[in-house]
């Protein structure tokens, strides 16, 4: 094999993917990418630097993104621990509703997705990568030898984003998070590059009523069969 294996885990914002991918690469001791961190970092980083995300910006927005000056630092057995743009620590600021909106928005320009698409391919090293995202197994590596497509109902997405949120204190509304989530899953289906869509070839899995556990030992089965992690 002259690339390093990769396993693609997509699916809708709440599903568990994020959850399910660092555990996953943990367990194989392989490198991780969290797709979706690039995009928020690059909707914190045009917050910052004062440049309204929309098409008119496009051009001044993929130039960003190409020049993002971020750092992963601290990494253990694939998994952050801390997330430094232009020299600040966001790994908590990138998580919040306003720049997951944000990453949704960039997500959908074109020049954008194409200024980030080497930069997530650089992760493929080995020993292995799992890397999770939305177009991970249709277009960032649509020849992986397996691919998960993750989801969950709109409404347990929401009511775990909800729980999430009143745990770290936050003064959430669950009928306004479901109706972000929804929003969220419209522009990332309807998009017209890369849209949110399971690859022919994927596993697709519901994890409304499956715990993580249970999600990953389907795809510890789908790895057995497959004999990718040798």
């Amino acid at each position: 094999m002259n690339q390093a294996p990769v396993i693609t885990i997509d699916g809708p914002s709440g599903s568990g993917k994020g959850t399910v991918a660092a555990r996953l690469a943990k367990e194989l001791g392989w490198n991780l990418l969290d797709s979706g961190a690039l995009y928020r970092l690059l909707a914190l980083a045009a917050h910052n630097h004062r440049v309204k995300v929309g098409v008119e910006n496009e051009a001044t927005l993929s130039q960003l993104a190409r020049h993002l000056d971020v750092q992963f630092v601290g990494a253990t057995e694939g998994t952050p621990a801390k997330i430094v743009l232009e020299g600040a620590d966001v790994t908590q600021d990138i998580r919040n509703e306003d720049v997951a909106a944000g990453a949704s928005e960039v997500a959908a320009l074109p020049a954008v997705r194409a200024a980030l698409l080497e930069r997530q391919r650089a992760f493929q090293e080995f020993p292995g990568l799992v890397a999770d995202g939305r177009d991970m197994g249709t277009v960032v590596f649509a020849e992986a030898p397996l691919k998960i497509f993750l989801t969950a109902s709109a409404e347990e997405r929401a009511r775990r984003r909800y729980l999430q949120l009143k745990a770290k204190g936050d003064d959430v509304s669950l009928p306004r998070l479901l109706d972000e989530i929804c929003a969220r899953d419209k522009r990332d289906t309807q998009r017209a590059i890369a849209p949110l869509k399971p690859a022919a070839d994927a596993i697709q899995l519901d994890s409304t009523e499956l715990s993580v556990e249970q999600v990953l030992e389907r795809i510890r089965s789908e790895i057995a069969q497959r004999d990718i992690a040798r």
